[in-house]
């Protein structure tokens, strides 16, 4: 049975810092936001008010789960369109004691006619909004590139070379998103090739609609860290592999909950791939469109998994160690976790006994 969080475990989780490793930029739109956007571009959408957006966001099957992505890239046009849902992030992260964000993005072909968007306006918007997000909530956003399976692979390529070129000032990272099914990472093997060696940090969605093949297929191509990756339970031999190296998994129970990989928590495998010594992290994913955000999903590991709250510092802290940063700021943003986390803890010292760990 899931357990009731105490006032003081629930404070306690609500001021820890925190860092995101897995979260999409365009899932994190705010509702408010598209509204406003679809009205300014004329876009026919199938609502008509604030009530309306919100009910059309809440996840209800994949196909839905699509077409709301493929809506809200519609009405993100401009370096403005991309720098003000950045820096809403950040306000929306820094409410949530989130310090540290590494966000995903999903821009077209460079050169492809008809986009909504091009890469070069995609990553401006991004980086603008970015520098405006540290100065006023004192966030720091990374950016990590990711193409949508499906595409031919000199697309990829394509994206890759784009990403290699524009590298620094905040994009550090190449990955592969999209539709697991018949889309396997080695079609692609050129692009993450060219992109490691030009420098980018790989992290590749596996291991969420397809099985443990498709993790080792991510590990093949040099993928570091893993999004999502969960279904590496059904391969004891892969789970021996990914603690034997490391191999940080960045998991979003809700999220795997909503696009029906697990049924509910109960079948979900955090807890069993945390004690197989898989490093785990936790996630949101895409925040609006699954009704949860990053401290939610912190509650759901100490009410659906038994976690301490000792626990989730470890997890926080495991997300700043596994960050694509240079070593010395990686080392500066842990050493300002723990001392937060020590503040926090010797706060609530009074009521210790309830507060886990």
């Amino acid at each position: 049975m899931p357990r009731v969080l105490t006032p003081a475990e629930r404070l306690f989780i609500t001021r820890m810092p925190k860092a995101e490793l897995h979260v999409h930029i365009e899932g994190s739109v705010r509702p408010e936001t598209l509204l406003e956007l679809g009205r300014h571009y004329g876009i026919d959408y199938p609502f008509a008010d604030l009530a309306g957006v919100r009910d059309w966001f809440r996840f209800r099957d994949f196909p839905h789960f699509i077409e709301v992505y493929i809506a809200i890239k519609q009405a993100l046009r401009s370096v403005d369109d991309y720098a003000r849902i950045t820096c809403e992030m950040a306000e929306d992260a820094a409410r949530q004691g989130l310090h540290y964000l590494e966000v995903i993005f999903g821009p077209a072909v460079p050169g492809l006619a008809g986009a909504t968007a091009q890469a070069d306006v995609i990553l401006a918007g991004l980086r603008d909004g970015a520098r405006d997000a540290r100065q006023r909530h004192g966030v720091q956003m990374q950016f990590i590139c990711d193409p949508v399976r499906g595409r031919s692979p000199e697309a990829v390529l394509a994206l890759a070379r784009w990403c290699v070129d524009n590298l620094g000032d905040g994009l550090v990272g190449f990955g592969l998103g999209g539709v697991e099914v018949g889309h396997p990472p080695d079609l692609y093997a050129d692009a993450f090739d060219l992109a490691r060696r030009g420098g980018a940090r790989l992290t590749l969605h596996a291991g969420e609609t397809v099985g443990p093949e498709s993790v080792w297929a991510a590990l093949a191509v040099g993928s570091e860290r893993i999004g999502h990756g969960v279904r590496s339970i059904e391969d004891p031999r892969l789970v021996a592999e990914l603690a034997a190296r490391q191999i940080v998994l960045e998991v979003s129970p809700t999220s795997n909950i909503c696009l029906g990989v697990y049924p509910d928590y109960a079948a979900h495998p955090f807890r069993a791939l945390h004690e197989a010594g898989v490093p785990v992290t936790v996630n949101s994913d895409d925040p609006p469109m699954f009704n949860t955000t990053l401290t939610d999903e912190y509650c759901v590991l100490a009410e659906q998994f038994d976690f301490t709250l000792d626990d989730l510092a470890a997890f926080s802290l495991r997300a700043v160690n596994a960050a694509f940063l240079p070593d010395d700021e990686r080392t500066a943003l842990a050493g300002r976790f723990q001392g937060e986390i020590d503040a926090l803890r010797a706060e609530l010292s009074p009521t210790r006994e309830t507060v886990g760990g």
